[in-house]
């Protein structure tokens, strides 16, 4: 299992990608893998057979209207485990919360 960060844009769409971006997100969330989308990348979490391809679709979409694209991938590889897309998220506001 593995958390997968991404961001795709189209580069040459002009100023705004919201559309775009709003296309691959769509993908992402009809995958039904835990997801989550922040301003600057959505994270995916699953195995590679099971990821990959739907950042490929994600990058496909946004490229559609001819675009050049650019495409940002980071990996947490971490065999074993499960719901770390929000897990690693909690551990850090249980030691925040302890220092109040």
């Amino acid at each position: 299992m593995a958390i997968f960060a991404f961001s795709v844009s189209p580069l040459g769409a002009g100023e705004s990608v919201a559309d775009s971006v709003a296309e691959a997100v769509r993908i992402v969330r009809a995958s039904g893998l835990p997801n989550r989308t922040t301003s600057m990348f959505t994270e995916i979490e699953g195995d590679w057979d099971d990821v990959m391809p739907v950042i490929r679709a994600a990058t496909e979409a946004v490229g559609a209207g001819g675009h050049r694209v650019s495409l940002v991938v980071k990996a947490d590889l971490r065999p074993g485990r499960t719901g770390e897309i929000d897990g690693k998220v909690a551990r850090v506001e249980e030691r925040l919360a302890r220092e109040d």
